[in-house]
């Protein structure tokens, strides 16, 4: 009996005593890239199907999610389901199917011009309504919008930020500041 207690208790210990085996963050610019250019090559990561662009990505959604979802979400006007699952759903796209690491999705999204996460996501939630609706995903005009909100939040980004230095330089006689 006395030996039994003793078992779970080393056993604590030894894994406690062992690091975490989880993989550590690349440390430079090279090995983060290193990762991106082999995730992007990846059929699947961490056991999840990557789908290889927007159309796999519909086809992929309309496989998991089950028809009662699918109707609820259809049903929804596209405004509120794509503000409404952002945080949801958009998640779930983005944690899984590997956008802020990179995969071959994240990288053909960032071919069409879309690069941060988000957008991405709210792309392919935007772009599943439609095509539930039957309408046209009209991919150009998204790309647009899409565009257009990332330079109207760079603007906003640059007015709030405060310049954390500033230096002015005198020209000398003869010479022309550029």
């Amino acid at each position: 009996m006395k030996g039994k207690t003793w078992l779970p208790l080393l056993a604590v210990l030894w894994l406690a005593a062992n690091p975490a085996q989880a993989q550590k963050p690349p440390e430079t610019e090279k090995e983060f890239e290193d990762g991106y250019q082999r995730r992007i090559r990846m059929e699947s990561i961490d056991g999840v199907y990557i789908p290889r662009d927007l159309s796999d990505a519909l086809v992929q959604l309309n496989q998991l999610i089950d028809r009662d979802a699918r109707a609820r979400f259809k049903a929804a006007p596209e405004e509120e389901a794509v503000s409404r699952l952002h945080f949801s759903f958009g998640r779930w796209i983005t944690l899984n199917w590997g956008f802020y690491e990179g995969s071959r999705l994240s990288h053909s999204l960032k071919g069409m011009g879309i690069h941060h996460p988000d957008y991405m996501a709210r792309f392919i939630i935007r772009s599943f309504h439609r095509s539930l609706n039957s309408r046209p995903i009209d991919v150009k005009g998204q790309l647009e919008a899409i565009a257009a909100q990332q330079e109207k939040d760079r603007q906003e980004r640059l007015q709030r930020g405060t310049i954390l230095y500033q230096e002015t330089r005198k020209a000398g006689k003869g010479k022309v500041e550029r």
